[in-house]
């Protein structure tokens, strides 16, 4: 694993087309901004998690751990 420092306003770019931005930092705890092309794809790791685990759970004929029987994973978002 590579560990960087970064102050508020500073990057880093992966693979040329990512960028990480510190936005902000408060206690433990850091806001990032990410510029990435359309076709990426980011997203939290416990939420990664959560459709891999929903989708070997499909491909096996079970359901889906969380039991509420939708295929769509529950992002937080509001759907209103």
């Amino acid at each position: 694993m590579l560990y960087l420092t970064r102050k508020i306003g500073e990057s880093v770019i992966i693979n040329d087309n990512i960028e990480v931005t510190v936005v902000d930092v408060r206690g433990k705890s850091a806001k990032l901004g990410f510029t990435f092309p359309p076709e990426a794809s980011v997203l939290r790791r416990e939420l990664y998690e959560r459709i891999q685990e929903e989708n070997r759970a499909a491909a096996a004929g079970l359901p889906a751990a969380d039991g509420n029987g939708s295929s769509e994973p529950d992002t937080g978002a509001d759907k209103s």
